[in-house]
């Protein structure tokens, strides 16, 4: 079809991005058409097989199809809610009500390389839950005709594993969730995945796939129920699964427990040595080294050698030096093997985590479900929320900074906006959460939906809210307001624009360019009040955060013009349907700083005056 009907301005297709980040490195491997070379890859890779026989690989129906919805552009917006918000202007928290694939597009260029943490409880594909349809046979007009504009919240359909194409559903979901996720985390950020025995299995590869298995880091096992299950068909299962994977394993460095006093009592002091209480660790090793494999003597005279197959773990040199230094015990009787001496006071990092979440440590589900009720006075009963704990100590676990973001684009019940804001009040710090929930219907005939709450994304709101109030009671000065957006269609007509299948191009063209017409008679770019609109629209689509900071400047009478800040980036925007003169004027004296604004609102002139004065920091959406 014509190139002018997909000249819109949306989130970016990360297809090209890739390519032209291989183009601009490699590009020897493009032909003179600007394609991918296949003869140049295959002389590229000639010391590795290439053919196309047996090879292992995960494979599903539909997994190349959604690898690729992943890297398309979004055309839709996200709308600022200042009513459901919190502190609006001031805070840099977000909750965000819509579906949340197209939520991550549009996400995915402002915070690129920028999120510390992400942890998600998704549907765990039981049968009873729903998993999203991401329907790549209808464009996604279809999404806001059938649940965006539902008023009371999305209808959801279970996946039964009755219907067919269970596992291969349920992965078509997860993949492109994945790969945005993958994108938006930092160097040294971390993904957590809450799932069950269902899809464990298939999770573990999915997720070696995107995030690569060389940065799996552990396989967490959450003791989510503290009693067994009497009616169990055979063994009470009382355990859900964290996987977590870092982005690079070379950059990421877990986060250590704080000690706790059971810990500290594995301290001793058996030898009154000055330097106080300590604890004896083995000092063999199984990595074999001749250098470290000789005799010891011990003070009653016995010689002792390395366990079979292993050696000590310091040289001989270090080895006397230790003893020398009275770090070296041979037990009470002078007749054991030698072990070293670990001082308490040097102990300055804390524990190493293990593998299990004991619900002693993190709590189990029914406490999750018992925080939800206390926090709504027993009005909402919510179907497994975590435990705060939960999430603090896999916060602990990701060496979360005071000041990093966290993402949960399963927002549920909103925990995690808890969780960090609880992590805040604890530490003075100012980490700042992104929660994204679809408004999924509540049913009719639950307390929830008779309390007043029709969407789950209304429970998540709710629950920010009366959790962040009670942290103020305690500690004002925690940031506990967010704001709140909303997942809607384009302010921009292009964007609302679906062509016909049908239909021929030049049909679709000419429909297209009637589609824009009625528009610009309908004044559908500025309209009254929705000008915040087009604002947040257009500049987090070129890459600007959420919570970006906006003066009106005055200097301008003839237009309304911004100065727009997100951390050190800097734009002066204008988004009038038509630029004055004396604003293009006004304008010229911003020159070293970049301009966003309409293409239809300059001619010929005002377009060159202003990129003799902005260059390539000028930018016409």
């Amino acid at each position: 079809m014509n190139n002018e009907i997909t000249k819109n301005i949306t989130s970016p297709d990360w297809r090209e991005e890739r390519l032209a980040v291989i183009k601009k490195l490699y590009p020897d491997l493009f032909t003179d058409e600007g394609l991918i070379s296949i003869d140049e890859i295959h002389a590229l890779a000639h010391n590795y097989d290439l053919s196309l026989g047996e090879k292992f690989e995960f494979k599903w129906p539909g997994k190349m199809q959604a690898k690729k919805n992943a890297f398309t552009s979004s055309k839709a917006r996200l709308a600022p809610d200042f009513e459901r918000s919190v502190n609006f202007d001031e805070t840099k928290n977000v909750i965000i009500e819509g579906e949340n694939l197209e939520v991550l597009k549009l996400l995915s260029k402002a915070y690129y390389n920028k999120v510390k943490c992400i942890y998600i409880d998704p549907p765990y594909n039981t049968g009873h839950d729903f998993v999203y349809s991401d329907d790549y046979s209808e464009g996604k007009q279809a999404y806001w005709e059938k649940n965006g504009v539902f008023r009371d919240g999305v209808k959801v359909d279970t996946n039964s594993e009755s219907a067919g194409r269970y596992h291969t559903n349920w992965l078509n979901m997860m993949m492109p969730r994945l790969l945005l996720a993958q994108m938006i985390l930092k160097n040294d950020g971390v993904i957590f995945v809450s799932i069950d025995d269902n899809e464990v299995h298939n999770l573990r590869k999915l997720m070696d796939e995107v995030f690569g298995m060389e940065n799996f880091v552990s396989q967490l096992i959450w003791e989510r129920a503290y009693a067994p299950k009497n009616d169990a068909k055979y063994i009470s299962n009382s355990h859900d699964y964290v996987l977590m994977y870092a982005k690079s394993i070379p950059d990421f460095t877990v986060g250590k427990l704080e000690r706790s006093q059971e810990a500290n009592d594995r301290y001793q002091n058996l030898d009154n040595d000055p330097r106080g209480a300590w604890k004896a660790s083995d000092m063999s090793v199984k990595t074999y080294s001749a250098n470290n494999d000789y005799p010891i003597t011990t003070p009653s005279g016995r010689v002792v050698e390395p366990p079979a197959a292993r050696c000590w773990s310091l040289s001989k040199n270090a080895f006397f030096e230790r003893l020398e230094d009275n770090r070296i015990w041979f037990g009470k009787d002078g007749n054991s093997v030698p072990s070293i001496k670990r001082f308490l006071s040097e102990v300055r990092e804390g524990m190493t985590p293990t593998s299990i979440l004991f619900y002693k440590d993190v709590g189990h589900s029914q406490e999750g479900a018992k925080e939800v009720k206390q926090l709504f006075n027993d009005s909402v009963n919510f179907d497994g929320p975590k435990p705060v704990r939960l999430i603090t100590r896999l916060l602990t676990l990701a060496n979360v900074d005071v000041s990093d973001l966290v993402v949960d684009f399963f927002g549920g019940s909103g925990t995690t906006a808890q969780a960090v804001m609880e992590l805040n009040k604890e530490d003075g710090g100012n980490r700042q959460f992104i929660l994204v929930q679809i408004p999924e219907a509540i049913a009719e005939d639950s307390e929830a939906y008779k309390a007043g709450y029709k969407k789950i994304s209304s429970i998540t709101i709710e629950r920010a809210k009366r959790a962040g109030e009670r942290i103020k009671a305690e500690k004002p000065e925690v940031d506990i307001g967010f704001k709140v957006f909303k997942l809607t269609t384009s302010v921009f007509p292009e964007n609302n624009f679906e062509s016909d299948p049908e239909k021929t191009d030049e049909e679709n063209v000419q429909a297209f360019e009637e589609h824009l017409a009625r528009a610009k008679q309908q004044l559908m770019f500025t309209p009254e009040g929705k000008e915040t609109d087009l604002l947040y629209e257009t500049l987090v689509k070129q890459g600007f955060m959420l919570t970006m900071q906006k003066e009106q400047l005055p200097e301008f009478t003839r237009n309304v013009v911004w100065r727009v800040t997100d951390g050190d980036r800097t734009a002066i925007v204008c988004l009038d349907a038509d630029l004055h003169e004396d604003t293009v004027e006004e304008l010229t004296k911003f020159k070293d700083t970049r301009f966003i604004g309409l293409h239809r609102a300059v001619d010929t002139t005002k377009k060159w005056k202003l990129s003799q004065a902005f260059g390539e920091m000028m930018g016409l959406v």
